[in-house]
């Protein structure tokens, strides 16, 4: 969808029969004081990973303020476009009624969506013309098109233009698994990718790697020969991120089977968001999300802390959770996250840090176990998992580390 024009964004949700919900077994967690055992930084030090996100958020409205605003939580959102699920065609007719012109639509079959782009009359805020379509239209779920940050830090260096892939030849020596990735993009010509099969999609066919996409997607396939379908949301737009760009590329992979998808970016609670991954989960899909880094006391970030959805904390190399991490019952997992390197865009490595790159560890170990969307498989996934677990905190699921540590054995 492009750009170039503002809009009110409307995801249409069309009637289709009930798929089977996914039920995982995740309880409540108390969130009573827990214990210190965590990593070695010094208090300044963790003021400013904390303060990390907050400070991007910052910079950006700054940055591209014609493009984007805050919405009243402060959380970056794309300026004078909304977000809406229109239960039926006189929904849709009595959000046009307000004065809005349709200015796309665009038809996305995987996921039983349909999503027409509004543009909002002149004179309106994002935030008015938002409440005049849920006050006109309340059976309509409709927020703000939030966007999403990178959930960790990765190697720096200017973004790249990637030349094309030569095609693959002759047979993996092991069957190789299917994961997929909603992040920036990946650098599919650097060695750690040399085994695997690198599938993107984005940006309008032109590959624009980014250091965290690439992190993140060497660190997924690191255990196993892959065929990583890599979904570039980001593309470098100031917008790049945002809950339409996610919801597209969600769609994409669903339409192509893909049973994981690692989400290592982090934001707020966002309705349209939570429907479609809702709409996955049900399916059988597997979302595998990192937690976030805003610190042990911050609220939860989304997409981990929607219902069902793996959430990933992160832990160093002395399987301590990292000082930054959040905590809560959205935990479900943890991985090594601190002390290990990834690809950067240099054809080398570098140290990361963070929720982003734990989260890879725990999507791989469901990708292994799972060959097509199912929720029988994804349930037994889960299932065998939990077993695998090294538990780490007080006995069993705990809000620091979840069911406990994975990818150490």
């Amino acid at each position: 969808m492009s750009r170039g024009r503002w809009g009110l964004l409307a995801i249409w949700v069309l009637a289709t029969p009930a798929a089977a919900q996914l039920r995982l077994p995740l309880p409540s967690l108390p969130l009573g004081p827990v214990q210190q055992t965590l990593g070695q930084l010094e208090p300044d030090a963790l003021d400013r990973r904390i303060d990390l996100r907050h400070l991007q958020i910052r910079r950006l409205i700054r940055a591209h303020h014609r493009l984007i605003e805050a919405d009243p939580a402060g959380e970056p959102i794309v300026r004078d476009e909304v977000l809406a699920s229109f239960p039926s065609p006189d929904a849709l007719a009595r959000a046009l009624a307000l004065g809005f012109v349709v200015e796309s639509e665009q038809v996305l079959p995987s996921l039983d969506l349909r999503i027409v782009e509004l543009r909002v009359p002149a004179h309106r805020s994002t935030r008015k013309a938002l409440n005049e379509l849920r006050a006109a239209v309340p059976e309509a779920a409709v927020d703000y098109d939030h966007i999403y940050m990178r959930g960790g830090e990765a190697p720096t260096g200017a973004p790249v233009i990637a030349p094309p892939m030569p095609p693959a030849t002759g047979a993996p020596p092991h069957p190789r698994v299917r994961l997929g990735l909603v992040d920036s993009g990946v650098d599919a010509t650097e060695p750690a990718f040399r085994d695997s099969i690198v599938h993107p999609w984005g940006c309008g066919g032109k590959r624009r790697p980014g250091a965290h996409g690439t992190a993140v997607a060497s660190l997924l396939v690191r255990r196993a020969h892959a065929d990583l379908y890599a979904a570039d949301v980001y593309c470098g737009r100031p917008t790049g991120g945002s809950v339409d760009a996610i919801v597209a590329a969600l769609a994409w992979l669903a339409q192509n089977q893909v049973a994981v998808i690692n989400i290592s970016l982090v934001g707020p609670k966002n309705l349209l968001l939570a429907r479609v991954v809702a709409a996955l989960i049900a399916r059988g899909y597997v979302i595998v999300a990192a937690v976030g880094n805003d610190g042990p006391a911050a609220p939860p970030l989304y997409p981990a802390a929607y219902p069902h959805v793996v959430g990933v904390t992160a832990v160093d190399a002395d399987r301590r959770v990292l000082l930054e991490a959040e905590r809560g019952p959205q935990v479900t997992f943890a991985a090594q996250g601190a002390d290990l390197k990834a690809a950067n865009l240099r054809h080398g490595s570098s140290a990361v840090r963070g929720t982003s790159f734990a989260a890879p560890t725990v999507a791989a170990l469901f990708a292994a176990r799972m060959s097509a969307p199912d929720p029988t498989a994804a349930e037994a996934a889960l299932a065998a998992l939990i077993r695998r677990a090294i538990d780490l905190g007080p006995p069993g699921r705990d809000p620091i580390y979840g069911y406990g540590l994975l990818g150490a054995n």
